[in-house]
């Protein structure tokens, strides 16, 4: 073996360990971004699942293909980890609630357009309610470090006030109601209905998340908000989710 080939192995061999551990650490920073969105998917489904309390960095970590290290260099500690998971959560909501594209639609329909998407994303994201009750246990010890809940909100909202008022304005609507009371009623109608529906089921004998209950229920939903707001019968807007004859109509007008 010449001098030159020993020096090269020998080179090789001294090399390789570090090209190894700049190989394993390029894995993960690669993609930084992809891999925060991972460990945060990862957390809002510990967190949903087991509360703040019973969630664990570990389980998260491991879901993630993460772990604890990554964890805090991509977003912090448990609590920090989870105010991101709350943060996220709302500004998904708040962000496909903007596509609704409310201003460009007759008031009445712009309601029952949001009613409609409030229960059908509440039913699509369970994991959001889960989330809604673990920090309203802590009294939103968490959100109110949040710099930036609040903001996503405002635009929101201003979006049902101006609907409100252009119901107004129309006649649509009889009342210029306060358009955070509107939504919270409008939340709480799902809320509390798909929160509670195992209780609600056992206790009146039905199941209540059947297909023909969820219809009945987001029928009546809106027609209890939109009667509210128009001073006109519920049944009369609930005929497009629940048709009636013509007699049965003409008897609630």
């Amino acid at each position: 073996m010449t001098a030159s080939s020993c020096y090269t192995r020998t080179w090789t061999t001294q090399r390789a360990p570090g090209l190894a551990k700049a190989k394993r650490t390029l894995k993960w920073q690669r993609d930084p971004e992809g891999m925060r969105l991972r460990i945060l998917e990862a957390a809002k489904q510990e967190f949903s699942a087991h509360g703040l309390a019973g969630a664990r960095v570990d389980r998260i970590a491991a879901k993630a293909g993460a772990n604890k290290r990554m964890l805090y260099y991509h977003v912090g500690n448990k609590d920090e980890l989870y105010l991101a998971v709350l943060e996220g959560a709302y500004d998904k909501i708040r962000s496909e609630e903007r596509g609704l594209d409310l201003e460009h639609l007759d008031p009445p329909e712009a309601i029952r357009r949001l009613i409609e998407f409030t229960w059908n994303y509440f039913l699509r994201n369970p994991e959001f309610l889960s989330l809604l009750q673990t920090e309203n246990l802590a009294r939103a010890k968490h959100l109110k470090k949040s710099t930036k809940v609040k903001s996503m909100h405002s635009p929101f909202v201003e979006m049902i006030r101006t609907v409100v008022r252009r119901g107004v304005e129309s006649g649509d609507f009889q009342v210029a109601v306060d358009p955070v009371q509107l939504y919270i009623s409008i939340a709480a109608l799902s809320f509390f209905y798909l929160s509670n529906s195992a209780a609600l089921s056992v206790i009146f004998g039905r199941d209540l998340l059947d297909k023909k209950a969820k219809d009945e229920r987001l029928a009546h939903m809106s027609g209890l908000v939109l009667a509210a707001l128009t001073g006109r019968s519920v049944e009369l807007f609930e005929i497009a989710k629940a048709p009636k004859s013509r007699s049965a109509v003409a008897q609630t007008v």
